[in-house]
């Protein structure tokens, strides 16, 4: 296993994310080489990396993008975000029209997957 993948299966295994100064020392490598191998990682775009701070030194915040990408797919439908993400109101989901819009998006979305892969998809409710 290279370099590259070592540093990746790291950042993997730290679903919260991991500062970059820990991958270089666990590596057994200089900063400068890290900072090196997490640019590839960042080209092949497979890490997402922000800005932080380690025991009061600048470093970065380095996570997987797979994670990254699970946490918003929960909130998307189509273009919107789950209408309740950061919502203030004081409403009843049963009467909230920012919430029906977004349930009809996703219903949207699933109907169209369904034509493009001739799938049938058949829910069954409990009463």
């Amino acid at each position: 296993m290279d370099l590259e993948e070592e540093a990746y299966n790291i950042i993997k295994s730290h679903k919260e994310g991991v500062f970059q100064n820990l991958i270089w020392k666990e590596l057994n490598i200089d900063s400068r080489k890290c900072s090196r191998i997490i640019k590839k990682l960042l080209d092949k775009d497979l890490i997402v990396r922000e800005v932080g701070v380690s025991n009061g030194a600048r470093t970065y915040l380095l996570k997987a993008k797979e994670e990254v990408k699970e946490k918003y797919d929960l909130l998307l439908a189509g273009n919107l975000f789950s209408a309740c993400t950061g919502c203030t109101g004081d409403c009843q989901p049963e009467y909230c029209g920012r919430l029906s819009e977004w349930i009809e998006n996703l219903i949207q979305q699933e109907a169209e997957r369904s034509e493009e892969t001739g799938e049938i998809n058949v829910d069954i409710e409990d009463e």
